[in-house]
């Protein structure tokens, strides 16, 4: 004879009590309360909608042009096998679609690009970085090219069909650059106190290139806040404490510039947005 089961009605029974007892018991512990009602979705509203949207951008960022890169092979499709300076002077032959012009670097770094065998202390090309921003499994090569101002040019290549291809091209006066995830992100200054502008770069598969996909103005963190100036000794002819040097206003403070004084939206290529 096998083992006694009770019957099914009598199983279901005890299987509810014990539910129910397990979670009175979760209740009684730390039980859910309500938040109160979730609020109103509310659908946008338009304004003036009897006005024709426009049938053109107003300006050409140069945001979504690429260029081939004449003479770079990439062999295993491994950007890492490249020489940086090689592949900037290779880029300032490269023509894009439209050849606006908009990257164009000044004449003073396209120089010392050209110079960076005979005079490497003097080459605007740092050193790169790699990371698979396009989710194919093979990285990028991102190159930065210091301008004056210190502005620094920001390039992306992607390999392509054994070859080199530019996705992003862009320049800016900058506090910093990141990649996060799959994202370059730029941090740039603000003509308002406090505060910064972040650009975040992303790949769109239907451009075929990085694109500016989120632009804010946000609060400078405070880490990167400069120090109130400090008084110093007041002034024996007009009693007015003078501000002593700081971090902020010494040598190595960043220097104002035409990118960080008028900014355009999102995504220039001229470097003043």
């Amino acid at each position: 004879m096998g083992p006694h089961r009770a019957p099914a009605a009598t199983r279901t029974a005890v299987s509810a009590v014990a539910m129910l007892a397990l979670l009175s018991g979760c209740g009684a512990a730390g039980e859910l309360k309500s938040a109160g009602d979730a609020p109103s979705a509310v659908e946008p509203e338009a304004l003036w909608p009897a006005l024709p949207p426009a049938s053109s951008a107003p300006y050409d960022y140069g945001e979504g042009e690429t260029a081939r890169i004449p003479g770079i092979g990439v062999p295993g499709s491994d950007v890492r096998r490249l020489d940086p300076v090689t592949v900037a002077q290779a880029d300032l032959k490269a023509k894009t679609d439209r050849d606006s012009g908009l990257d164009e670097l000044p004449d003073g770094t396209v120089r010392q690009i050209r110079a960076c065998r005979t005079a490497p202390d003097a080459c605007p090309v740092l050193p790169p970085y790699y990371r698979d921003l396009t989710g194919d499994g093979r990285d990028e090569l991102v190159l930065g090219i210091r301008m004056p101002d210190r502005q620094l040019a920001l390039r992306v290549y992607m390999p392509d069909g054994g070859g080199l291809t530019r996705i992003m091209s862009t320049y800016d006066a900058v506090i910093s650059v990141e990649l996060a995830g799959r994202d370059l992100i730029m941090r740039a200054p603000s003509v308002i106190p406090g505060y910064e502008y972040r650009t975040a770069w992303s790949w769109d598969d239907r451009q075929r290139a990085m694109l500016p996909t989120r632009d804010e103005i946000l609060r400078t963190p405070e880490h990167r806040k400069a120090p109130r100036p400090k008084r110093g000794p007041a002034d024996p002819a007009t009693g007015t404490p003078a501000p002593s040097p700081d971090a902020s206003t010494g040598p190595d403070a960043p220097a104002p510039s035409a990118a960080a004084s008028s900014r355009t939206p999102s995504g220039s290529a001229t470097g003043t947005r």
